[in-house]
């Protein structure tokens, strides 16, 4: 137990013996059924969350299986862009119902709640961890097989809202190709561990640019330090995502149900391992 210890492990990261990660896990809302929930993260910001996210569950939805986001990144909401979305999620008195995307992915996310998706969300903290909290309770998540929850960057609040009070089954940790990619993958995993969920791997974004003449593969930000950091960390490689226009293009458009490619397949198959 730490010595400025308040005895309050709701608000506190702290990995000690008085306090169990699991105690303070929150029930869905009564009419929910979701198998397994599966956490987006990383230790910094454009890494590509979202799109790992958004990505994921299209290629879930592809399989057959019925998927559903949960976009925990409050001030940085870009799920329901990346899908095209543009109508309201709605309640009645039985709860809140998220909004279906094109294939059917269930969605929620603070700008379907927003008049103009474009308005900031000026919150503090613990308005914002409880908005999340809100999203996992209070929403009607029917027939969920996968739940992907994109969390926003970091690992403060909201990063331990969603550890403490959702039953995560594991993490993707999602990085890019710099050299400081170890301390930042390093903090994800050292608050993976502390609060005791699994990490089922990690996936580098950004990993290079294809020649469109020759198929050679140029790594537009150096050399790749995946492996070393993999190997450090003892996590399996889930995948090398390319700097590739099609991407961008299909989430600008709210397209990305339509695009195709393999670059989830080794994520896929860890993730359904589970």
């Amino acid at each position: 137990m730490s010595e400025n210890c308040n005895h309050d492990c709701s608000s506190c990261g702290e990995s000690c013996s008085s306090r169990d990660p699991k105690s303070f896990i929150e029930k869905p809302h009564p009419k929910s059924s979701i198998k397994k929930v599966i956490g987006i993260i990383s230790g910094k910001g454009g890494v590509g969350k979202s799109m790992t996210s958004s990505m994921l569950a299209a290629s879930f939805q592809k399989k057959g299986h019925h998927t559903a986001i949960l976009d925990a990144d409050i001030t940085g909401p870009s799920i329901p862009k990346a899908f095209g979305i543009t109508e309201h999620a709605y309640g009645s008195e039985e709860g809140i119902y998220p909004v279906l995307s094109k294939t059917g992915i269930q969605t929620m996310s603070v700008n379907l709640l927003l008049e103009d998706a474009t308005d900031p969300v000026i919150w503090r903290g613990p308005v914002i961890a409880g908005t999340v909290k809100q999203f996992w309770q209070e929403v009607i998540w029917e027939d969920v097989d996968y739940m992907f929850v994109d969390m926003p960057p970091g690992t403060g609040d909201v990063a331990l809202t969603v550890f403490q009070t959702i039953p995560v089954d594991g993490i993707v940790i999602v990085t890019s190709p710099q050299e400081l990619v170890s301390m930042i993958v390093g903090k994800a995993v050292k608050m993976a561990q502390m609060m005791n969920i699994p990490i089922i791997g990690i996936i580098e974004n950004m990993s290079y640019v294809e020649c469109p003449h020759c198929g050679e593969h140029i790594e537009v930000f150096g050399k790749s330090h995946l492996d070393e950091v993999a190997a450090q960390y003892n996590l399996p490689v889930l995948g090398r995502i390319p700097m590739t226009p099609a991407i961008s293009a299909a989430s600008d458009a709210g397209k990305i149900e339509e695009l195709e490619g393999n670059w989830f397949d080794d994520a896929i198959t860890a993730i359904e391992n589970l």
